[in-house]
């Protein structure tokens, strides 16, 4: 079902947000663009529908309230081993709550992804059948650490459903827990609302605990009138069971802490947590009762429709009626929506575990869409659908795609053969029964726990018969089994889009690109965008980006950067492009500046590619796979790719090494790469199937997102032996035609990028030949101020390096005479013109010396000790900079009496500095004060005569 033209999401600006603290007291809004935001969002907060839509301002509006934007946690937990899967949004801050960890932000908000499909929340069986049952929803919420309390946590909710949602007061009620005075206070204030409508509960419904022990505390729930046409009642009341009156938003208000049974005391720091069901706020925005109503759903239904017939339905086709197929359609877009994300978050089917619930849920589907006539596997061709919907809010679903894609496939293949098998084996047990007997339940049970053959299955086929199946021993059976499920799963508990991205696609659907074979091609605009909202023209002088049905620009991915250029429209009309970004995969932006005329949707336009800059591009693309395969070869086949930059002036590569290169192995990367570019052989790509290209050798790019057709880029003759090109890669980039057209490959450097991770910085082609040229030139110059040869250059720097040292040697030799002959500035004892002094039965020699660097003192130490026979020697040296180095010298015989580490530690508190270390006959320390150095001196004489 289309989404409605006026509807655009705000979510683009919240992607931005994810995982980041807003500056200027959390505040993400800025200048301009805070303008923008704020008009876009006063324009359309009362127009809204699309779940993106939804769920982006919910964002928007607790962002903007000083709430930091947090992305969804994994549907597997990190934090919480007693949850099967994440079930509710405060799960990741579980331990926050519990006191457990510590984190700055003191308000949160986050669309969490959660599943419901085991343990105490199984919706699994239900699904289909209701309107809000789902085994994967997403729960909207916002959540305070020990910040506000009840009070603003009803205002805020008040204020977003009633004046941003825009929803009638009349058709909200809201429950509190029986005894909770203070919240019941609160609504009236807040609402106005009469008593009726403010309904005390006196079940656990309304109060909310963690566990046995923990943060706990009352709930006020927000109730959704749908209207009297819908049977069912209030909260409370006798038909509450109805679907009339439906919870849209629990306030969960941590107040207390439960020591033990009837031991409960308030919380220091009381905390809100929320949870609002996307989807049910959602059907309510857009005037549905049922949450499969809603847009999401409606174009995840129609995919199903459209492949289902592929797969061999008919549209009459199939077991049962159009209502049968109806609740099918609902299964299966639920499935593949929790099945696909499990997936995502590296859940994989098994025969236990998060594995074996995945497993139940893809088989359910599966078995439905079989049931409506589907001969061939249908789930993995539904993905792509999914990741139209929902990948820009979760982008792990769209890195995903590949491997869900071929894990539904794979398992549906399976699960055809295990229907058939199932029948054969169904045909064997009940070969023997006659008309009006009865199957045994734990053999049905079996096939369907075993085998994955459902009991509805084995019911029809045994129904033409006569036959009926013990359905109380199958109870039974699944009992037991569903209680020891129940034991393994326990748990309690709970992203933003780029959703502009995702309406405007949705809208023209994907670019096709042409710039594999052409710089140059003619396009149709199909969507202007000016800041975060769709334009209808822009003119002379305004920014913006603009969208082709087809383009010869490269959109940035793979590490490759955008493409620049020019948009010639009618009229003489320019579009200088800055910069080329891919959207959602297939969707190409090209974002700049009309220089001249006016561009509007629908024109006809002329797409020029800056030909200097997609050339360089190239050349340094196609040198990253020569230098992937030379480093394979040179340092071994654990390198594999970590990153990339590939842009027209330079390259960058990151590679898994633990250690530095030498300057060996860097030359010889360096020489077979040029070597292999020397042959100039021809750059062959081939398109095939992702199996295939695998089985060639192909090696797949960090970073790069594969589909079942792929590009496969050779470069380089054919090794003797391998039986394919010297290197073979996976890739989507543009590449030079044939391997001379690099021009030169030059590594300028070597580096570490993370652990185990090193990084090659090179040039290429012009830019490779002028960083020779400068390097040549620096070399020439030098060689001129050094008055030599530039072939003479090395030899001429060695002698002078020798020169230097000898004369730095000399000079420290005259300092430390001097120092120790009485020439330099002293203190202490040296002050009065002593060099050697008493303090009671002890030599001392004292000096300060101006100049010296740290690592001679101990070479003065050795020379005192000498002179003083038997006695300690103390010296400061004062650098350059104003700092000093302090050491201590005792002699052999006095350490027994005297540590100088005791002595120095005394001396280097005077300079400023901590600590000091050595041997009790040796010791040095050093402080930032060197103007203290007579003072440091002063404190070790203090010492040694106390």
């Amino acid at each position: 079902m289309p989404r409605h033209a006026a509807f655009r999401p705000l979510s683009p600006f919240l992607d931005t947000f994810r995982g980041r603290r807003y500056n200027g007291g959390l505040n993400p809004f800025r200048g301009a663009l805070s303008g923008q935001i704020h008009s876009q969002y006063q324009a359309r907060k009362h127009h809204m529908a699309g779940v993106s839509e939804i769920r982006a301002s919910f964002l928007d509006f607790f962002g903007k309230n000083g709430h930091e934007i947090v992305p969804s946690s994994p549907l597997v937990p990190r934090n919480d081993p007693t949850l099967m899967f994440t079930n509710a949004g405060m799960v990741q801050f579980k331990n926050v709550f519990t006191g457990q960890e510590t984190r700055a932000i003191p308000r949160a908000t986050s669309s969490q992804k959660c599943v419901r499909a085991g343990g105490k929340h199984n919706d699994l069986d239900n699904v289909g059948y209701t309107a809000r049952h789902h085994t994967f929803f997403e729960m909207l919420g916002n959540f305070s650490f020990g910040d506000y309390f009840k009070e603003r946590a009803i205002e805020l909710a008040w204020n977003l459903l009633t004046k941003d949602f825009g929803l009638d007061k009349k058709r909200l009620l809201v429950t509190i827990y029986h005894t909770d005075d203070e919240a019941y206070a609160i609504w009236k204030k807040i609402t106005g609302f009469a008593d009726s409508r403010i309904i005390r509960i006196p079940t656990s419904d309304n109060f909310w605990q963690m566990g046995d022990t923990g943060p706990c505390g009352p709930c006020s729930e927000i109730f959704f009138d749908h209207g009297d046409k819908i049977p069912g009642g209030p909260p409370g009341s006798a038909d509450a069971d109805g679907d009339r009156f439906i919870e849209i938003w629990n306030l969960v208000f941590m107040q207390f802490e439960q020591r033990g049974p009837g031991d409960r005391v308030d919380l220091p720091r009381p905390s809100i947590d929320t949870g609002m069901g996307l989807e049910r706020v959602a059907a309510v925005l857009q005037g549905k009762h049922d949450n499969y109503d809603i847009d999401l759903f409606q174009n995840l239904i129609q995919a199903i429709r459209q492949e289902a017939q592929k797969a061999g339905a008919k549209e009459s086709g199939g077991e049962g009626g159009p209502e049968f197929r109806h609740v099918a359609q609902r299964v299966i877009a639920d499935h593949l929506r929790s099945t696909s994300f499990l997936i995502a978050d590296g859940v994989l089917p098994s025969n236990e575990g998060r594995g074996y619930v995945l497993r139940r849920i893809m088989r359910r589907a599966m078995r439905y869409a079989a049931q409506i006539g589907c001969t061939e596997p249908l789930m993995y061709h539904l993905v792509p659908a999914l990741v139209r919907e929902m990948g820009d809010a979760y982008p792990e679903l769209v890195r995903a795609q590949p491997l869900i894609a071929e894990t539904l496939k794979l398992e549906e293949t399976k699960f055809k053969k295990t229907l058939d098998n199932g029948l054969k084996l169904l045909g064997e047990s009940s070969g023997n029964l006659k008309k009006g007997a009865v199957f045994p339940g734990d053999v049905a049970f079996k096939l369907y726990d075993t085998y994955g053959f459902p009991l509805d299955l084995t019911e029809d086929a045994l129904k033409p018969r006569g036959i009926t199946v013990d359905t109380a021993a199958f109870d039974e059976a699944m009992k037991k089994q569903k209680d020891a499920a129940r034991a393994a799963w326990k748990g309690s508990g709970e992203a933003a889009t780029e959703g502009q991205w995702f309406e405007i696609k949705d809208k023209t659907g994907a670019t096709e690109f042409l710039g594999y074979d052409t710089e140059t091609a003619e396009g149709i605009i199909t969507a202007l965008v000016s800041g975060r909202s769709e334009a209808k023209e822009l003119k002379a002088g305004d920014e913006g980006a603009l969208i082709f049905n087809q383009t010869p620009f490269y959109g940035e991915s793979g590490g490759q950067l955008g493409d620049q250029g020019l948009v010639k429209g009618p009229k003489g009309a320019i579009f200088r492009v800055t910069d080329t970004q891919k959207k959602l995969g297939d969707l190409f932006v090209h974002f700049g500046k009309v220089e001249k005329g006016s561009f509007k949707a629908g024109d006809a336009v002329e797409l020029e590619v800056d030909h200097a800059r997609r050339l360089a591009t190239r050349a340094n693309h196609s040198a990253t796979h020569l230098l992937h395969e030379a480093l394979r070869q040179v340092l071994g086949t654990h390198v594999a790719q970590k990153g990339s930059l590939v842009s027209p002036d330079r390259l960058r590569f990151d590679f898994s090494h633990t250690k530095p290169m030498s300057a060996e192995e860097v030359k010889a990367v360096e020489d077979m790469a040029n070597a292999v570019l020397l042959e100039n052989t021809p750059v062959v790509t081939r398109l095939m199937n992702i199996d295939d290209a695998r089985a060639t050798g192909a090696m797949a790019l960090f970073g790069e997102k594969y589909g079942e057709e792929v590009r496969v880029v050779s470069m380089g003759s054919t090794r003797p032996g391998a039986n394919k090109a010297w290197s073979v890669e996976l890739c989507g980039g543009t590449h030079v035609s044939r391997t001379g057209d690099i021009g030169l490959i030059r590594v300028v450097a070597e580096s570490g990028s993370a652990a185990g991770v090193r990084r090659l910085e090179a040039l290429t082609g012009e830019g490779a030949r002028a960083y020779l040229d400068e390097q040549d030139a620096r070399v020439k110059e030098a060689a001129s101020v050094l008055k030599t040869r530039p072939e003479d250059l090395v030899e001429r720097l060695k002698h002078l390096v020798e020169e230097r040292k000898a004369l730095e040697k000399q000079l420290a030799d005259a300092k430390r005479q001097i120092a120790l002959g009485g020439g330099g500035a002293g203190a202490g004892a040296a002050a009065n013109g002593e060099a050697i002094r008493s303090i009671g039965n002890v030599k001392l020699l004292a000096r300060t010396v101006q100049g010296l660097n740290p690592k001679d003192l101990r070479g003065l130490i050795d020379d005192g000790k000498k002179q003083v026979g038997s006695g300690i020697v103390a010296v400061v040296g004062v650098t350059e900079d104003g700092k000093a180095g302090l050491a201590v010298g005792v002699t052999d015989d006095l350490v027994k009496t005297w540590s100088a580490v005791d002595l120095v530690k005394a001396g280097a508190e005077a300079l400023g500095g901590k600590g000091g270390g050595g041997r009790p006959d040796m010791a040095q320390a050093g402080g930032p004060d060197g103007a203290k150095a007579g003072d440091a001196l002063k404190a070790i004489e203090a010492r040694l005569a106390s």
